[in-house]
Protein backbone atom coordinates (compact mmCIF):
# COMPACT_ATOMS: atom_id res chain seq x y z
CA UNK A 1 0.00 0.00 0.00
CA UNK A 2 2.55 2.57 0.75
CA UNK A 3 4.39 1.90 -2.62
CA UNK A 4 0.93 2.88 -4.52
CA UNK A 5 0.77 6.01 -2.26
CA UNK A 6 4.74 6.67 -3.19
CA UNK A 7 3.83 6.45 -6.87
CA UNK A 8 0.82 8.47 -6.35
CA UNK A 9 3.30 11.17 -4.85
CA UNK A 10 5.29 11.11 -7.56
CA UNK A 11 3.01 11.43 -10.57
CA UNK A 12 1.72 14.07 -9.07
CA UNK A 13 4.37 15.64 -8.78
CA UNK A 14 5.86 15.53 -11.89
CA UNK A 15 2.09 16.39 -13.45
CA UNK A 16 2.22 19.57 -10.65
CA UNK A 17 6.40 19.83 -12.65
CA UNK A 18 5.13 19.80 -16.25
CA UNK A 19 2.31 21.96 -15.62
CA UNK A 20 4.55 24.64 -13.77
CA UNK A 21 7.41 24.28 -16.57
CA UNK A 22 4.60 25.11 -19.25
CA UNK A 23 3.02 27.98 -17.51
CA UNK A 24 6.70 29.64 -17.41
CA UNK A 25 7.93 28.18 -20.50
CA UNK A 26 9.91 31.07 -22.67
CA UNK A 27 8.63 30.27 -25.77
CA UNK A 28 5.55 30.67 -27.85
CA UNK A 29 2.35 28.42 -26.72
CA UNK A 30 2.63 26.48 -29.80
CA UNK A 31 5.85 26.01 -29.84
CA UNK A 32 5.44 24.45 -26.31
CA UNK A 33 2.42 22.15 -27.29
CA UNK A 34 4.79 20.69 -30.65
CA UNK A 35 7.24 19.51 -28.00
CA UNK A 36 4.79 18.35 -25.66
CA UNK A 37 3.16 16.56 -28.36
CA UNK A 38 6.75 15.10 -29.75
CA UNK A 39 7.68 13.78 -26.31
CA UNK A 40 4.41 12.63 -26.09
CA UNK A 41 4.70 10.43 -28.95
CA UNK A 42 8.06 9.04 -27.92
CA UNK A 43 7.16 7.99 -24.27
CA UNK A 44 4.00 6.57 -26.07
CA UNK A 45 6.20 4.45 -28.35
CA UNK A 46 8.56 3.27 -25.29
CA UNK A 47 5.22 2.62 -23.37
CA UNK A 48 4.13 0.71 -26.31
CA UNK A 49 7.63 -1.16 -26.49
CA UNK A 50 7.97 -1.73 -23.13
CA UNK A 51 4.44 -3.53 -22.69
CA UNK A 52 5.00 -5.43 -26.07
CA UNK A 53 8.42 -7.20 -23.73
CA UNK A 54 6.19 -7.86 -20.71
CA UNK A 55 3.56 -9.21 -22.49
CA UNK A 56 6.57 -11.86 -24.51
CA UNK A 57 8.26 -12.12 -21.12
CA UNK A 58 4.80 -13.36 -19.61
CA UNK A 59 3.98 -15.78 -22.24
CA UNK A 60 7.31 -17.17 -21.69
CA UNK A 61 6.68 -17.39 -18.17
CA UNK A 62 3.43 -19.50 -18.39
CA UNK A 63 5.00 -21.81 -20.97
CA UNK A 64 7.64 -22.25 -18.74
CA UNK A 65 5.11 -22.90 -16.03
CA UNK A 66 3.35 -25.01 -18.06
CA UNK A 67 6.43 -26.94 -19.51
CA UNK A 68 7.40 -27.58 -15.39
CA UNK A 69 4.00 -28.35 -14.21
CA UNK A 70 3.88 -31.08 -17.49
CA UNK A 71 7.31 -32.35 -16.49
CA UNK A 72 6.71 -32.99 -12.92
CA UNK A 73 2.82 -34.84 -14.06
CA UNK A 74 5.04 -36.47 -16.05
CA UNK A 75 7.32 -38.01 -12.82
CA UNK A 76 4.94 -38.27 -10.90
CA UNK A 77 2.92 -40.83 -13.63
CA UNK A 78 5.73 -42.76 -14.30
CA UNK A 79 6.70 -43.03 -10.53
CA UNK A 80 3.42 -44.62 -10.07
CA UNK A 81 3.76 -46.72 -12.84
CA UNK A 82 7.03 -47.87 -11.68
CA UNK A 83 5.40 -48.91 -8.09
CA UNK A 84 2.67 -50.76 -9.45
CA UNK A 85 5.34 -52.79 -11.57
CA UNK A 86 7.24 -53.33 -8.54
CA UNK A 87 3.98 -54.93 -6.26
Amino acid sequence: MATGKALLGLLAGVAAGAALGVLFAPEKGSETRKKIMKQGDGLRSKLTDWTQKGSEKLESLKDGARDLSSDRSRSKNEGSQRDLRTT
